[in-house]
């Protein structure tokens, strides 16, 4: 027994020495911030005639902020060039038209961080995805090249209706709406590249032409995005190792003999052979546990028969511990969780009143009932 405390003793100081480990752990929190965008591209405005035909230079500016790692807004001014065509298929002529404009479309754009929002916040990442949307207006000027067309037309045809029947001149506003995407490269914190794709949509007089339905263009663009200051805050902290719990169910499990092994003599008193006035009933448990085994259930079922059998007896239930293994912190809570398991199992199983049920518990340090270590795991119910 003296060897068996030597080695819990020195369990006990490993675990203590286990519980002071700390992992450190580091973790990032976004900071909001300014940014500011450049980029070039091409436009493909929708028409009729080839994609070649419609492709013009495009360039975009904007600044932007951002909230916090989903959400964020951006102004942004998009200029060039747009392009139209027509083409006039008739039995007595025939001709293709081309013509260009200028135009300058600032927007406000709300800024969708779709790789945080699905995958959660991480600075660290190579790539984003934003989804974009947003209101602007489209301010188109230097449309001459559409007026010489629809002259050229008339000339040529003397038809008195015009080939274009939105034909604008001077400068020409209109409210448009957009939705797009852009994906940046992070190369650095503050430094990305990428490319962006929004898709615009205005009213049937953009490109002057009469069709009886809304204008679209498209522009790809690529560039770079620079942010300002910090984006985001590192911190570290430590997490405490978890308490050693088990260890203590270790020393117990090292130290002692398991209880399949031990044959248990019931112990009555002389006079129960012969005054049934009173019962006693020893109900033992396996090391480390509270739980009535189904072995020690039938032990139970006899104290809970007596009882119904006589309702004006009561049970006192006096739980134990064997002192000799654990600590006398294990040993004091085991003590009254036995007592008070074979309580619940009177109560809940055997529905008998909890007014005639007394739970009593031997602390660590009071005079153990039997001499075998193994045998003071048990729960003495006593009926009188």
């Amino acid at each position: 027994m003296k060897a068996n405390k030597i080695l819990a003793a020195a369990l006990l100081f490993v675990g203590g020495l286990s519980a002071s480990a700390q992992e450190t752990v580091t973790e990032y929190s976004f900071v909001p911030h300014w940014y500011v965008q450049g980029q070039f591209g091409a436009q493909e405005t929708v028409g009729e005639n080839t994609f070649s035909k419609l492709l013009s230079p495009n360039a975009q500016l904007g600044v932007g902020y951002k909230f916090n790692p989903v959400l964020g807004a951006r102004l942004s001014v998009n200029a060039w060039q747009s392009k139209a065509s027509n083409q006039i298929n008739g039995p007595m002529y025939q001709h293709d038209y081309d013509w260009k404009w200028n135009y300058v479309a600032p927007s406000a754009n709300l800024m969708v961080d779709l790789t945080n929002l699905l995958g959660g916040y991480n600075p660290n990442r190579l790539v984003d995805v934003n989804f974009i949307a947003g209101l602007g207006v489209n301010f188109g000027f230097n449309n001459k090249e559409a007026e010489d067309a629809n002259a050229h037309y008339a000339n040529m045809t003397k038809i008195a209706k015009p080939m274009l029947g939105n034909l604008w001149s001077g400068s020409k506003a209109l409210l448009l709406g957009q939705v797009g995407a852009d994906v940046n490269f992070n190369l650095t914190k503050n430094f990305a590249v990428g490319c962006e794709v929004n898709v615009n949509c205005l009213s049937d007089q953009y490109n002057s032409k009469k069709a009886g339905n809304a204008d679209w263009y498209v522009n790809g663009l690529v560039g770079f995005r620079y942010s300002f200051g910090a984006t985001s805050k590192k911190t570290t902290r430590t997490i405490p190792a978890p308490e050693p719990v088990i260890v203590e169910k270790i020393v117990e499990k090292i130290v002692e003999i398991p209880v399949e092994k031990i044959v248990y003599v019931e112990k009555q008193p002389a006079a129960e052979a012969v005054n049934e006035a009173n019962l006693r009933r020893e109900i033992f448990f396996k090391i480390a546990t509270c739980q009535v085994s189904k072995d020690e259930m039938a032990k139970v079922q006899e104290v809970a028969k007596f009882l119904k059998e006589n309702p004006a007896k009561k049970v006192v239930i006096t739980g134990y511990a064997d002192r000799g293994t654990g600590t006398p912190a294990i040993n004091n809570r085991l003590c009254k969780q036995r007592a008070q398991a074979v309580a619940n199992v009177l109560i809940n199983t055997y529905k008998i009143a909890k007014n005639r049920i007394t739970v009593k518990a031997m602390g660590a340090n009071e005079k153990e009932p039997f001499a075998t270590p193994a045998e003071n795991r048990v729960a003495i119910a006593v009926c009188n």
